[in-house]
């Protein structure tokens, strides 16, 4: 890396380039990227941040100098970036599993000796490119090597023998909808918990479903549990019209690999082969974000009020998925399973 002598600069360039570092920064990189970017220290990045903090964009003028010094210095900025970034709240004896702004606030006074309120706290973690967002959740028993390989190995090998038997490749995944699910918000007057009335009963579909890149959805639904028969009536259905081979992964689940299901794909020859997903890595699964939209943007928005309800607005929406092959297509875009698109 190559070291800008800051000497060498004029103020207006050193204000400058203060000034691109922080907006970097707060644009999500990282400082230390930023830093290596600009050439310059990891640690003056994070002083920037924390002239920046005290004072505003005037404070990284480099006209001015003196005035007081930062309640947060760069060592105390680098060490909350550091925390919030690669630690673990059960770390730092924290029972829940996700940062807040309360607990970050709690690491700082007990770190730093120093109040700040929440409304200051949420500043600072915005001022270091951070932002409240909805995790992703995996299994702690997923193997990162696994799917490092999947990835840079297994599925180019499945595209290149997708490409060589001109088979198109399909993800598949069965879910469960309830009758008690629902998402999103809604507007009340503060203080008092909103009440949506629906049925005490509580009833659910069972489903199963495959896309492709091109956009293409095929679905079913299932009366009882998904076994190895019900599983193969789907297949038999997925091949129906279909004029290449079909490459079909799913995930490893007993149903896909039973005794059936094999003497079945023996019948089929060429026309279908099943492939498998790593365990326990269904964000790999582009077909997830069917359920995802089923769940979210269908009924999980709607009272439910009967079984034959449910499933008219579960069938009512998966046809709309199928005449919108660009939003199928846009499951393969999400940045766990760009690698299939």
């Amino acid at each position: 890396m190559k070291i800008t002598d800051a000497r060498r600069l004029t103020h207006g360039q050193l204000t400058d380039l203060r000034r691109r570092g922080v907006a970097a920064v707060q644009g999500g990189e990282s400082p230390e990227k930023v830093a290596e970017v600009l050439g310059v220290h990891r640690s003056t990045v994070y002083g920037w941040l924390a002239r920046y903090r005290d004072g505003g964009w005037h404070r990284l003028d480099a006209r001015k100098r003196g005035g007081r010094k930062p309640k947060l210095d760069a060592r105390a900025m680098a060490w909350v970036y550091k925390v919030v970034t690669l630690g673990n709240p059960q770390q730092y004896k924290f029972r829940f599993a996700l940062w807040t702004s309360e607990m970050v606030g709690v690491l700082i006074r007990e770190r730093f000796g120093i109040q700040l309120s929440r409304a200051s706290v949420c500043r600072l973690l915005n001022q270091l490119g951070l932002s409240a967002q909805r995790p992703l959740w995996r299994a702690y028993q997923q193997d990162p090597a696994t799917v490092e390989r999947w990835l840079r190995e297994e599925f180019p090998r499945i595209r290149a023998l997708a490409k060589a038997h001109r088979a198109t490749i399909w993800f598949g995944d069965e879910a469960g909808v309830r009758s008690t699910a629902h998402a999103g918000t809604t507007w009340a007057p503060r203080g008092r918990t909103p009440i949506v009335s629906t049925t005490g009963a509580r009833f659910g579909l069972n489903l199963i479903s495959a896309v492709s890149r091109r956009g293409e959805l095929r679905f079913m639904g299932v009366k009882g549990r998904v076994n190895a028969e019900v599983f193969i009536t789907f297949l038999k259905r997925l091949l129906v019209g279909m004029r290449r081979p079909v490459f079909l992964i799913v995930d490893g689940h007993p149903t896909h690999k039973a005794a059936k299901v094999r003497r079945f794909l023996e019948t089929v020859g060429d026309r279908l082969r099943l492939f498998f997903l790593p365990p326990y890595s269904p964000e790999l699964n582009p077909d997830e974000h069917v359920w995802n939209d089923l769940k979210n943007n269908g009924i999980g928005r709607k009272v439910i009020t009967g079984p034959d309800q449910m499933k008219h607005e579960v069938i009512s929406h998966l046809r709309f998925l199928q005449k919108s092959p660009e939003l199928v297509r846009s499951f393969f875009l999400a940045p766990s399973t760009a690698y299939a698109a």
